[in-house]
C-alpha cells in the first residue's frame, strides 16, 4: 500500500476484535517505524509505553471515559515524551555524525532548550504528534485499523503506568483489527478555508 492509500484509508476506528493478537514480529516493526520519526535536534525524547496487560487496560479505560478500544484493541500505546531529553547526554543523538556536525549541534541542544519548560513541552507535543501518525500510517500499511486519543485522565494514567516526574503524556494510538465499519467522514472544510497562500 503506497502511503497516498494508506492516509486516504486511514480512519480512526472506535470498535476492535478483542480476541485478535498482533504478534511481537508485528509490534517490533511498529515500533522501529514509529522510531524513525523526526525530532529536532534529532533528541528522541518520545517513549512509547506498550500496556498488554488486561487488568491494567481495565483500570485505564475506566478512567478513559469507559472506551472499548481501551481494552478491545490488540495494542494501547500510551505516546509520551521525556522532556528532559536534551540535556541527557546529549552527544549520543550525534554520535554517528562527523566531528564539524556533532561540534555544532551538541553546544545548540541546550542553547535551545534550556530554562524554556514551554519550548520543551511544544516539542514533546510535536514529536508525539509526528510518531503517532507514523504508527497510524504503519497500521494502516500493515491491515490494522488505529485511533488516536486524548479522552482519559491524564494525571490518573500517569500514576498506573508511574510516569517519570520530568516526562509527559502525550496521547494513546490504540491499534488493531478493526470490528465494523468507522462512522462516515463527517465532512472535510474546503481547501480554500484551510490553505493560506502566503499570509492571512
Amino acid at each position: 500500500m503506497d502511503v497516498s492509500r494508506a492516509i486516504e484509508l486511514r480512519r480512526s476506528v472506535k470498535a476492535y476484535d478483542p480476541e485478535h493478537r498482533l504478534s511481537e514480529a508485528e509490534i517490533e516493526k511498529l515500533m522501529a517505524l514509529a522510531m524513525l520519526s523526526p525530532t529536532a535536534f534529532n533528541i528522541q525524547n518520545w517513549r512509547f509505553v506498550l500496556v498488554r496487560d488486561a487488568v491494567m487496560r481495565k483500570k485505564i479505560r475506566s478512567v478513559a471515559w469507559d472506551q472499548a478500544q481501551v481494552t478491545d484493541a490488540s495494542l494501547l500505546v500510551v505516546l509520551t515524551a521525556d522532556l528532559k531529553a536534551w540535556e541527557k547526554a546529549p552527544e549520543r543523538y550525534w554520535r554517528a555524525a562527523p566531528q564539524p556536525v556533532r561540534d555544532y549541534l551538541v553546544p545548540a541542544i541546550g542553547q535551545y532548550y534550556a530554562g524554556h519548560e514551554q519550548v520543551q513541552r511544544d516539542e514533546a507535543m510535536r514529536s508525539c504528534g509526528i510518531a503517532a501518525m507514523n504508527l497510524m500510517l504503519a497500521a494502516k500499511e500493515m491491515g490494522y485499523d488505529s485511533c488516536s486519543m486524548d479522552g482519559f485522565d491524564f494525571a490518573a494514567v500517569g500514576q498506573m503506568i508511574n510516569l517519570p516526574p520530568d516526562h509527559v503524556i502525550a496521547m494513546f494510538v490504540a491499534i488493531g483489527k478493526g470490528a465494523g465499519e468507522p462512522f462516515p467522514r463527517g465532512g472535510q472544510l474546503p481547501m480554500s478555508e484551510v490553505v493560506i497562500n502566503g499570509h492571512f
